[in-house]
């Protein structure tokens, strides 16, 4: 014991000795001084570099006084330049825009097959609007379904499934905070609005160990900062919604502010056809976001942020009347609908206390609730008497969470750097609440239902380190624990990744990863419909845990103009929960934990995406092949069966081609095997009594259907293509865009339900209902830069 201790401290003590120059600094944008998430800084001489942090910041050891640095980021200019050194210094760097037509080839820089980091994809806001859209719409969750190992769960649905995983195990974080519904039109929209975006990383396997609380991914979406250095504004003017956004400096290179906001008018523009074929009743849709971010630098040690995002959706049906007829005077009231909505905020100071020691402290609030609500009122006066009436009944479902933490980034050295914190959030889950308030008594007993405290706790510790020259290793544990009611869970879960580099242009990486997740998400349906109900383990519901393996390669083709990955995976769940057959949120008579049962899952798979980042043309090809399988002992007699999402194969294909400085061209090509289903396979009609009959005695068929077993079949395959064709123009006050896309450009009848029908003579046929066909839809866009030079 006395020796390892001897080694493990000469081990450390090396590291800490080795650098003689440290430099550190923050990577910008040139124009608008917004800081650069994952630049790469790299010393061509010796190999060595680093890539800055989730607030541009770097720190990186030089080996001498003098060396050459090459700094890059995709999409931009590389920084090349010498440096003399006499000792620790501070050094920020700006990069240009770089000539989107001309072919960039970033060499000396680290490539991803450098990173120990596996199963996850950087996008960026320029990918997401550069994808063909639904109805002029881009979607940044749209675009993340397009990588391999992530599947749509339906016809145009914003879902998200990844490697055989619930939309409830997806961490998706704004700017650090989680976001619970990221959904809007019911599914098929995402909440995040693309002009607000300046960074989204998805990882699905080989999780670093700062993340935790969710099973299957990890969707870190990063807002931008604001120009720190001119203002202007940039919007669009689509189908079916326009979207504005304006940013500027509070104070030049010391602070910015960004204002983004974006509205539908489906149900102005559809009112006076509603109307007119409804006798004067109201129905209609509507949803908004609203965006807002600031930010001051204080020294060059310490800056804070402050931000903020507030959504709704709201489909309501109103009608009214008014009857006089002299006599007696009859009016009525009513609307009915759903509504549901997300607000987060975070508030986060960043202090360096040395060029080797970063600390990110973040309190955030977020809230999540939807509600089904009906509201009436009546009122019948004659000169003798009047008499009002009024009914109101909802039901509700939430989740508020107030949280702290604190991130620690440490530089040992170029090879060997930490990460730490811990992390505290507050629960209040509301998972059911139904309300009655009218002027007659119910004849039905209204369920007590009171909101659930949690309190989630965890720690962790990240350490990335090369114990020899090829090999690199990120190891580290993420510790959790959640109290509820008498209940105290906890969890260990350790976190490895390695790659292991055999040339500049392969390189074979392996992970592993523990999961834990104290949250479930009771599924309604299969298309994400927000009466999905967030509800926290408790006495009677364990916590999910999933174990995940993962091995893969990594290689540059064609010097660095390709990159192709592939990868396999293993995942198995476990305390996963369903509705028991014939339960559903409206059975108010039980409570939703004994609605529900428990099983497990696990999935397994292979995906391979092919990708050219840069030049004139450039995309990625996806191949996914997984099997995903449940078992329930209360569901399907507690035989194994095929998860809904158990897609075989899955392929995506993606394209950009800038013809010249004005013309664009974009396209998508997809196919997936299609969803399990379970159909009825025999009817059997029996004689009985119609206790609606009048008469006693009186008798009649009634049809009773026997099920297959649970998702034996599949629906037909889904693909579809679509194009988009973008005419860019320059401007004195900005630049402009037109942009026309065509969704499922070859009109393909794919299936989003199955629907079983009986004609004349009792027979029962099967027929398809198919959601959206052949979509023409246009946008306008705008960049207005009055203060630019």
């Amino acid at each position: 014991m006395k020796q390892l201790l001897l080694l493990i401290t000469l081990f450390v003590f090396s590291q800490l000795t080795l650098a003689q120059i440290r430099i550190s600094g923050y990577i910008k944008d040139a124009r608008t001084g917004e800081n650069l998430i994952g630049a790469n800084i790299w010393q061509p001489a010796t190999k060595q570099g680093t890539a800055s942090n989730t607030y541009g910041f770097y720190s990186l050891n030089i080996g001498g006084d003098t060396a050459t640095l090459e700094v890059s980021y995709v999409g931009y200019q590389t920084i090349r330049k010498s440096i003399k050194l006499e000792g620790d210094t501070n050094i920020n760097f700006e990069l240009e825009l770089s000539d989107e037509l001309s072919e960039v080839v970033v060499k000396g820089t680290r490539p991803d097959l450098e990173l120990t980091k596996m199963s996850s994809m950087k996008i960026s806001a320029q990918d997401i609007k550069a994808i063909p859209a639904l109805l002029g719409e881009v979607d940044v969750l749209k675009t993340i379904q397009l990588m391999p190992g992530v599947q749509s769960g339906s016809e145009g649905s914003s879902g998200i499934y990844v490697r055989g995983g619930g939309p409830d195990q997806n961490l998706i974080l704004l700017d650090g905070v989680p976001v619970y519904n990221a959904s809007h039109l019911f599914g098929f929209f995402s909440v995040f609005n693309a002009d607000a975006i300046s960074n989204v990383e998805v990882i699905k396997g080989g999780f670093p160990a700062r993340y935790g609380g969710r099973l299957s991914s990890v969707i870190d979406i990063n807002m931008k900062d604001g120009n720190m250095k001119n203002w202007q504004a940039e919007g669009g003017i689509g189908l079916i919604s326009s979207r504005l956004s304006v940013e500027g400096p509070i104070k030049k290179d010391k602070g910015s502010i960004i204002l983004s906001g974006r509205r539908t008018y489906i149900d102005i523009l559809a009112r006076p056809l509603i109307r007119a074929n409804a006798d004067g009743a109201d129905l209609g849709y509507f949803f908004h976001d609203f965006n807002a971010k600031a930010n001051y630098k204080f020294s060059d040690k310490d800056r804070i942020y402050l931000s903020a995002y507030t959504g709704k959706d709201k489909f309501y049906a109103r009608d009214e009347y008014e009857y006089d007829d002299g006599g007696s005077i009859n009016e009525y009231k009513d609307e009915a609908g759903i509504q549901w909505g997300n607000f987060t905020t975070a508030g986060r100071w960043n202090h360096l206390f040395s060029n080797q020691l970063f600390l990110n402290t973040t309190a955030t609030y977020s809230q999540y609730n939807f509600s089904l609500f009906n509201e009436s009122y009546s009122r019948y006066a004659t000169a003798d008497d009047e008499t009002e009436e009024n009914f109101y009944a909802s039901y509700n479902s939430g989740i508020q969470d107030y949280g702290l933490k604190l991130d620690f980034d440490y530089y040992l050295n170029n090879g060997h750097s930490l990460k730490f914190g811990a992390n505290y959030i507050y629960h209040i889950f509301q998972p059911e609440a139904f309300n009655f308030e009218a002027d007659f008594e119910a004849d039905f007993d209204q369920p007590d239902t009171k909101p659930i405290y949690g309190n989630e706790f965890s720690v962790y510790i990240e350490d990335e380190f090369e114990p020899f020259e090829k090999l690199k290793v990120n190891a580290g544990l993420h510790a959790s624990a959640f109290r509820v009611r008498e209940e105290f869970y906890p969890s260990f879960q350790p976190r490895i990744s390695a790659r292991y580099l055999v040339s500049n242009k392969l390189s074979f990486k392996a992970s592993y990863a523990e999961m834990a997740q104290f949250l479930h998400l009771l599924t309604n349906s299969g298309i994400g419909l927000p009466t999905d109900l967030w509800v926290p383990v408790t006495d009677k519901i364990k916590p999910q845990f999933a174990q995940q393996t993962a091995i893969g390669m990594s290689s540059l083709i064609a010097d660095g103009k390709y990159d192709l990955s592939i990868e396999g995976y293993y995942k198995n769940m476990n305390n996963l929960i369903e509705y028991k057959e014939g339960s559903n949120f409206l059975n108010l008579e039980e409570s939703w934990e004994d609605k529900v049962a428990v099983g497990d899952g696990w999935s397994y798979g292979a995906e391979f995406l092919f990708r050219k980042k840069e030049g004139k043309f450039n995309g990625w090809i996806g191949y996914t092949l997984s099997y995903n399988n449940r078992q329930f002992d209360e569901l399907n007699f507690g035989r194994v069966f095929p998860y809904k999402y158990d897609r075989r194969h899955d392929i995506s294909v993606v394209t950009n081609y800038r013809l010249n400085e004005k013309w664009e061209i974009s396209g998508t090509w997809v196919y997936g095997t299609g969803n399990s289903i379970t159909l009825p396979i025999a009817k059997i009609s029996e004689l009985s009594e119609n206790p609606r009959s009048e008469n006693e005695g009186y008798y009649g068929y009634s049809d009773v259907y026997q099920y297959s077993d649970r998702n034996a079949y599949r629906m037909p395959a889904y693909h579809r293509a679509d194009v988009g064709i973008t005419r860019h123009k320059e401007k004195d006050w900005g630049s402009s865009s037109w942009t026309i896309s065509v969704y499922n450009l070859y009109n393909r009848q794919n299936p989003f339900y199955i629907t079983t029908s009986n004609n004349s003579i009792g027979e029962t046929s099967f027929s398809q209902i198919s959601l959206f066909q052949l979509i023409p839809s246009f946008t306008y866009n705008f960049k207005f830069r009055p203060n630019e030079k």
